[in-house]
């Protein structure tokens, strides 16, 4: 990361440098923390060799160098896993962060008008994960640390602007809409246009809208959690987590992606109330030997 850091403030001409190293270095401390958690969790699970090795009985297997581990992204849905609610950035945003990284590691390409956005993502994926980490930011940002929270906040910045013209957006329109209705008049309206998602992914969910406060849609995609006791033992009960990608409200047509939900006030993830069976389809396995 230091070296990422410092091709950055070079400016535009080292900019593929910085991308490239911010992206390795992000996926290195994604690892870090799950191999602390255990080595197994790094590597590729249909790679028996490598599990081997990650479970300590590397004698039965073939040379380390060998050793087959996951990607970044394969990673971040680790850690997001299992940390649910604390990693600020979404699979979607990560696209064009994993993009860049193996653009300049594979073929030299990366889209340079984009830099500053990837980079600054790393920085806001990284910051969580050495909180769990407990690692000081002082000392791992150095001297980059008053660019590191310039970029962080000017990000954050821009993304709350353009989440709040959404919303001033919507709310006018709301008001266009039905500001001549009377209350029961409007009601009855607005229950028959909002009852169904207009968009559709893994699974949607009701949430009232940030902009006019009739009922919106989240999409996105969902899994089933297990949670743990202090002695290791699982609690009988499942939760579904949704992940959403998407808000869209009928009424006053607030459509939000996935990089402005929380903005917002969408959560990067939602508990759903009802057990997994009614959430998530289980189909039986394909067996490719057939």
């Amino acid at each position: 990361m230091n070296a990422a850091l410092a091709a950055f403030v070079e400016g535009p001409e080292s900019y593929d440098f910085a991308v490239h190293h911010a992206g390795v270095a992000t996926e290195h401390l994604l690892k870090a923390y799950l191999a602390g958690m255990h080595p197994a969790l790094i590597v590729d699970g249909k790679h028996f060799d490598s599990l081997l090795h990650a479970t300590g009985l590397g004698s039965h297997a073939g040379p380390l160098t060998k050793i087959k581990t996951i990607g970044l992204v394969d990673a971040y849905l680790r850690v997001d896993k299992l940390l649910p609610k604390k990693i600020p950035i979404s699979k979607v945003d990560l696209e064009p962060l994993a993009d860049a990284r193996n653009g300049v590691a594979h073929s030299a390409i990366h889209d340079s008008a984009q830099a500053e956005a990837v980079f600054t993502l790393c920085l806001r994926l990284v910051d969580p994960v050495l909180e769990e980490l407990k690692v000081d930011p002082n000392s791992y940002w150095g001297p980059y640390l008053l660019l590191h929270d310039k970029l962080v906040e000017e990000q954050v910045r821009q993304e709350r602007v353009a989440a709040e013209a959404l919303l001033i957006k919507a709310r006018s329109l709301f008001e266009q809409r039905f500001g001549h209705m009377s209350r029961k008049e409007r009601d009855v309206v607005l229950a028959a246009i909002t009852s169904k998602p207009l968009i559709t992914m893994s699974r949607e969910a009701p949430m009232g809208c940030p902009a006019c406060g009739s009922q919106g849609w989240v999409a996105g995609e969902v899994e089933a959690v297990h949670f743990y006791e202090d002695g290791g033992v699982t609690i009988s009960q499942e939760e579904v987590l949704l992940h959403p990608h998407r808000f869209h409200c009928a009424a006053c047509d607030l459509d939000v992606g996935t990089k402005l939900l929380s903005h917002v006030g969408v959560a990067y993830g939602i508990f759903l109330g009802a057990g997994p069976e009614d959430h998530i389809d289980n189909e039986p396995p394909v067996d490719e030997d057939i």
